[in-house]
């Protein structure tokens, strides 16, 4: 009785005060005086008993479909969820502390969670329908959403919310989070203000966008900085940035346009610094070649397992991209393009840490050579569940060194003493 009452009275709401939400700045105090509006219109011309009946808990849960996140608006607000993955509309798992459980909250149907999906996706210029089942969005406080239905999804619609975690925003929070230490954060650092090219790599959701977020701060204000996204997710705190964002085809199926155009074109912006939010295809190219051309400073994203992974991965988009190069030419172009790797992993207790700081440091028998500068070295698990290791530096000092002199930057050489 309660379910149908308030889907009347959304439906009723949507249709006689659809003005609300074309606005962003409506407020609760509209809403709720509409909500109150339709329950006494439906009381007295349809005669509807609302005696018995809990108003207050039908109005709070309404606001919270047109101004939070329905059944799940608790777990966007909860600061110890970082994920929130639902598996249709009666299974929704968390993240807390980077161990997933399954919540005790759910949707009532397919409907119900398609209305919050549709609401998820109004502020964007992405949809999803059968003709296009899925589609990726940032929201407003730069949480991350994957979506996917039917057909393609088999259980029902599927939705995936990474959460933006706006306590982490300095590098002392980083060290303070132990994703690394004093050391690699002060080289780390000294990387970003001497335009060293870094690629930051990892599993998905292990925290790379937010550690180049964090880093990226120290990028100088009086640089033009170009961020080139599939899905818009870094928000730089700097003067002079252009933001550019992919676009998936229209409705007729015309109309996409992909990174690596968006790349292209930035290269005509004159950018001082190149951001790319991933790389995933034939772009890889092109940004070597760019970075061989002058636009030092690049800093980009990559999934990979490993730092050795990464050249592995650049070496197959670059092959399929349909350009005849050689893999001696491909592996040229990488030792004198790409400086450093930031590997980030997610470790059995669920912490998130920097693992390997490895630099480029030319070819060896015709192979890209790795020398890792920092590492994290896991000594083992406590009966708790928590991991014990240290950060170590290896002794390698940066093949870049002078860089840091001819930049300014004062950097000991006591860094990478060996431990």
């Amino acid at each position: 009785m309660v379910d149908a009452l308030k889907v009347k009275i959304r439906d009723k709401i949507i249709s006689n005060y659809g003005r609300l939400f074309s606005r962003e700045d409506v407020t609760s105090k509209e809403l709720e005086d509409a909500i109150n509006n339709i329950i006494d219109e439906m009381a007295k011309q349809e005669h509807v008993d609302f005696s018995g009946i809990d108003k207050k808990k039908i109005i709070q849960d309404l606001l919270n479909d047109f101004l939070g996140f329905g059944p799940i608006d608790s777990l966007m607000k909860d600061k110890l969820v970082t994920e929130i993955m639902i598996n249709g509309p009666k299974k929704i798992f968390v993240e807390r502390n980077g161990k997933t459980q399954l919540s005790d909250i759910t949707f009532k149907d397919d409907k119900e969670l398609m209305y919050l999906i549709h609401k998820l996706l109004a502020p964007t210029r992405r949809r999803v329908d059968e003709s296009s089942p899925y589609a990726d969005i940032a929201l407003k406080d730069g949480s991350r959403v994957n979506i996917i239905i039917p057909p393609l999804a088999l259980d029902g619609p599927m939705v995936t919310i990474r959460k933006f975690l706006n306590i982490i925003k300095t590098v002392d929070d980083l060290i303070t989070s132990g994703t690394f230490d004093k050391r690699m954060a002060e080289f780390l650092v000294a990387c970003i203000k001497a335009k060293v090219n870094i690629i930051f790599s990892g599993a998905t959701g292990v925290g790379k966008t937010t550690t180049l977020g964090v880093l990226s701060a120290h990028i100088s204000d009086d640089e033009r900085i170009v961020t080139i996204e599939d899905t818009a997710e870094l928000h730089l705190d700097k003067p002079n940035v252009v933001r550019l964002e992919a676009r998936t085809r229209n409705i007729e199926g015309k109309g996409e346009i992909g990174i690596r155009a968006l790349f292209n074109n930035s290269l005509r912006m004159r950018p001082e610094r190149i951001i790319l939010g991933e790389i995933r295809s034939s772009e890889a190219l092109d940004m070597l070649q760019a970075i061989c051309s002058g636009h030092t400073g690049s800093l980009a994203v990559l999934h990979a397992n490993t730092p050795c992974e990464v050249i592995y991965r650049l070496e197959t988009m670059i092959l399929v991209s349909g350009v005849l190069i050689g893999i001696d030419a491909i592996h040229r172009q990488m030792s004198a393009a790409m400086d450093v790797i930031v590997h980030q992993e997610q470790l059995l207790d669920g912490t998130r840490k920097v693992t390997y700081i490895t630099q480029i440091n030319g070819l060896k028998d015709g192979q890209i050579n790795l020398e890792d500068i920092f590492v994290y070295d896991l000594e083992g698990v406590n009966p708790d569940g928590g991991v014990r290791g240290k950060f170590k530096a290896t002794g390698v000092i940066p093949k870049f060194y002078k860089r840091f002199e001819k930049a300014g930057i004062r950097i000991s050489q006591d860094l990478f003493k060996k431990d």
